[in-house]
């Protein structure tokens, strides 16, 4: 079986609970395949980046798999507004968050709510420059472990969901991210949009945040802030003290 989300922003839980973590979120417009189906809870895994889960099967609608595989195989087309509105035809109106997926709006077997939408849309690849102008839409959203919006978000949803909007295609968590790329020496070699990864006692990495002008990395920490990035990790003023010890520097594009 094979489904779009037809919300506003849904939580995929590690297990089929309503009092499991949320391992990450669905926005409206994104397709996923349903695996497996116990009781209400149906585990998912979302197309655009394999990511699986279990989320509720009533905050899904479902699609044929050709219709799956159009919208696979179609643009991207996403909400580039912080909050914006769907219509229906009777001028219902549907919130949804920057990211949220438009690509089937002009398919009338997907689309049976005929929603429409007048808002800013953003597709296709943008210049790496844009990356920083995006991430500053999120500057102060507060961190949700899971979260993938601006009303909520952890390191590596703002860094996937950066690099989204300007049409680049990253995994979900920040252990995966750090997979990708070219790793970089030294920071003096890096590039606005390139992505710094930090690690624990044991080696694992935690945490991930973009690269900015002049030492400046901006990324996800109880809230989407900016910090002072050195060859030590992140360097946070307020709390006068390094909070992220630097792993590895990575240029994904």
């Amino acid at each position: 079986m094979f489904g779009i989300c037809n919300l506003a922003i849904v939580p995929v839980r590690l297990e089929p609970s309503d009092r499991s973590e949320i391992v990450t979120q669905l926005l409206f417009g994104e397709h996923i395949e349903i695996l497996e189906r116990q009781n209400q809870w149906a585990r998912i895994r979302i197309q655009f980046d394999g990511y699986e889960g279990w989320m509720d099967s009533k905050q899904y609608q479902v699609i044929s798999e050709t219709n799956f595989n159009q919208l696979s195989n179609e643009a991207i087309i996403l909400n580039a507004d912080l909050i914006d509105y769907i219509t229906s035809p009777d001028n219902l109106l549907l919130p949804i968050p920057l990211g949220a997926s438009l690509s089937f709006l002009n398919n009338n077997e997907i689309n049976t709510s005929n929603f429409e939408f007048e808002g800013t849309k953003t597709s296709g690849i943008k210049p790496k420059t844009a990356l920083i102008t995006t991430a500053y839409m999120y500057l102060n959203a507060p961190y949700l472990w899971g979260g993938k919006t601006p009303f909520g978000i952890d390191c590596s949803g703002f860094t996937q969901m950066v690099y989204k909007l300007n049409g680049y295609k990253l995994t979900r968590d920040a252990s995966q991210q750090a997979l990708e790329g070219e790793p970089l020496s030294f920071i003096e070699e890096s590039e606005p949009g390139d992505l710094a990864f930090f690690d624990n006692e044991e080696g694992n990495i935690i945490h991930v945040g973009i690269i900015m002008e002049n030492n400046y990395i901006i990324h996800a920490s109880g809230k989407v802030r900016i910090d002072r990035l050195d060859h030590l990790g992140i360097y946070n003023p307020e709390l006068n003290k390094h909070t992220h010890k630097l792993r590895v520097i990575k240029k994904i594009i």
